[in-house]
């Protein structure tokens, strides 16, 4: 039983490492992508569009203005 419970104490400390190495390895592709100056426009506005995309939607869901 004490191995269940140091397993469950370690499970935190996973899924946090889990989550910090999910948004490393995203977000390194991206600013490798920032640093070629023909790119960066082209990513500039990606984001800023699927940004608003993402807003237009969960405002009409949620019925806001």
């Amino acid at each position: 039983m004490t191995k269940f419970w140091n397993n469950i104490n370690k499970f935190p400390r996973f899924l946090f490492s889990v989550i910090i190495g999910f948004f490393l390895t995203t977000f390194y592709t991206i600013f490798e992508l920032l640093k070629e100056k023909n790119k960066r426009l082209n990513i500039s506005i990606t984001i800023i569009v699927f940004i608003s995309i993402i807003t237009i939607i969960l405002r009409q869901m949620l019925g806001i203005r």
